[in-house]
């Protein structure tokens, strides 16, 4: 009894030591993205800029980020609210660089000259961001992309987007 005791001690010991000996999981939480977007239109060559929020989380560790945003762009008689959705691959480059592949669907919200319409369409963008300490707490971003409406006239646009990174732990 007294060494069964004395094992089992030993064993809660080991095992006390290497869950300190663990660091605690330097990974956020979420990302948040502020900044701003530019927006060219391939089909009718109007542009539009306003600004972009996102927050971005990782649910498959290296393996899939999604990123929901909402960026409300601005021209002559017409406001436009994009939300989009989009599944990210990760690369890590370095401490202090990543790299993504996304795609996803995209909801358009515009009025234009006090029509309103709606519109769903397909986006895909890279997404580079960049850590000056290497500690993921503070960084900036530039995300390029590509739209595709599925409305009438099949818009398509060419966007850039880039701003402030804060993770939250």
């Amino acid at each position: 009894m007294l060494k069964a005791a004395t094992l089992a001690a030993c064993l809660l010991l080991i095992r006390t030591q290497a869950a300190l000996a663990q660091q605690p999981d330097k990974d956020p939480v979420a990302i948040l993205e502020f900044g701003g977007a530019a927006n060219r239109s391939i089909t009718d060559h109007a542009s539009s800029f306003g600004p972009s929020i996102s927050a971005e989380v990782t649910p498959i560790e290296n393996w899939l980020e999604l990123e929901a945003g909402v960026t409300p762009t601005f021209r002559h008689h017409v406001t436009e609210w994009d939300t989009d959705l989009l599944f990210k691959k990760p690369w890590t480059i370095s401490d202090k660089a990543e790299v993504m592949f996304g795609a996803g669907p995209e909801w358009m919200h515009a009025r234009s000259n006090g029509v309103t319409t709606n519109a769903i369409a397909a986006e895909v963008a890279l997404d580079f961001m960049f850590w000056p300490t290497g500690k993921h707490r503070f960084g900036w971003y530039l995300e390029p992309a590509w739209d595709y409406s599925f409305a009438a006239g099949h818009e398509k646009s060419l966007g850039i987007a880039g701003g402030l990174l804060i993770a939250i732990r």
